[in-house]
Formats: structure tokens, sequence, C-alpha cells
């Protein structure tokens, strides 16, 4: 069990008014890597970047798994719930409740990020997920997820994370009521420079201030 107040991680306060980014990183990463893509995703916003808590041949994960593409899902469910309650601290410990917050996650990183947006949408509800694929095979997801918003960008060849399992992870987001931007790409793994910016607008636009007069 990984305890909020001991998770390894690195916090940027932004500027205010700005949102804070969930950093996730893909296997084998640590909490340094997605900060250079914090500054082209929302140049002067603020960044929450955890590391991995499973351990895989060394390699920093999220979760657990049998092998390639064959999670532990009750290991996803279970390190979902840890990351909602670390969120929940962090929000407390930085004051960062009133700031909108998404979850920017890449491979592994997007998995967990769309099982804690499936399993908490109270804790993540909004969600830009490179190369990310269904992380819960098997399992029916219950939750309302009006008021969430995704943005997928995959690959149409990724052998990593195959098309039909975003297509599937698609449909049950919006059958739930969440708002779904698809964005396939040709090409494998990874994020791709015209996914960057087209991150960065879908951003803009669901963080925007609104004015109260």
């Amino acid at each position: 069990m990984t305890s909020p107040q001991t998770w390894p991680h690195v916090f940027e306060a932004g500027g205010a008014g700005t949102p804070v980014l969930l950093l996730l990183h893909g296997t084998g990463g640590t909490e340094e890597d997605l900060l250079p893509l914090a500054a082209r995703l929302a140049p002067g916003a603020g960044y929450l970047a955890p590391r991995g808590p499973v351990q895989e041949h060394g390699l920093n994960r999220w979760f657990r798994r049998f092998g390639e593409g064959v999670f532990d899902v009750d290991d996803v469910v279970r390190r979902a719930d840890e990351l909602a309650a670390f969120l929940g601290w962090a929000r407390e410990h930085y004051g960062i409740a009133d700031r909108p917050l998404v979850a920017v996650g890449f491979s592994n990183g997007a998995n967990i990020a769309l099982a804690a947006a499936l399993l908490h949408p109270d804790a993540v509800s909004r969600v830009v997920a490179f190369s990310g694929m269904y992380p819960l095979e098997g399992r029916t997801v219950g939750a309302d997820l009006s008021g969430t918003s995704v943005a997928l960008f995959n690959g149409s060849s990724d052998a990593m994370a195959p098309i039909d399992s975003v297509t599937r992870l698609g449909s049950i987001l919006e059958s739930r009521g969440s708002e779904v931007d698809r964005n396939v790409r040709e090409g494998g793994h990874g994020i791709h420079p015209t996914e960057v910016d087209g991150a960065a607008a879908w951003i803009a636009s669901h963080t925007r201030k609104v004015s109260h007069d």
C-alpha cells in the first residue's frame, strides 16, 4: 500500500488560475519523464508528477500485469484507488483543490489515468491519454461519467495498445456519459508532435476559466 504522504513525486504550483497537470509516466519512467511535456501542453501551468509504485524487473509501473497487454485487473483497481487517495491528499496539501486538474498519461500512465477516471470520476474528470487502451478488461463500469472529458491519442498500428481496445474504451466511456475526443494517427506507440499540439488545444478548451460578471 502506497501512503500519499510518502509517495515520491514532484510538484510545481505554476501560475495563479492555471490548471494543474497530473503527469503519469510510462513503463520504466520516473516522475521526471513528462516534465518537459508540461510546458508544451499548458505553458505556466502547475504540475504534479508521482512515480509509479509497482516494480517489474526493476522498472517503475503503475500496476502489475501478467504479460504484454494482459493486465492484473484487480491490481489496476487497487492502484487506481491509491492514486485517487493520493490526489485527495495532494489537493489539500498543496492548496490546489479549486484549480482544474488534467491527468496526462503515456502508455502505462495513460492506462492508470483512464482507470482512475472510470472508477473515481470525482477525483479524475479530465484525461489526456497518449497510447492508452481499455484498462479494466472483464469488469463492468457502473460509475456515472457525465461531466468527465477524455482525449484519446493513439496510433493505428500500435501493437501495445491495439486499436480495437481503444475503440471499446471510447464506446464504454461514452456509454457512461463521458465526452470523448478520439484521435487516431498512422504509426505505433509513442507521442507524435501533432498529438502534443492537439492535446494542448484540448487542455486549453477544457480548463478555460469562466468569468462571472
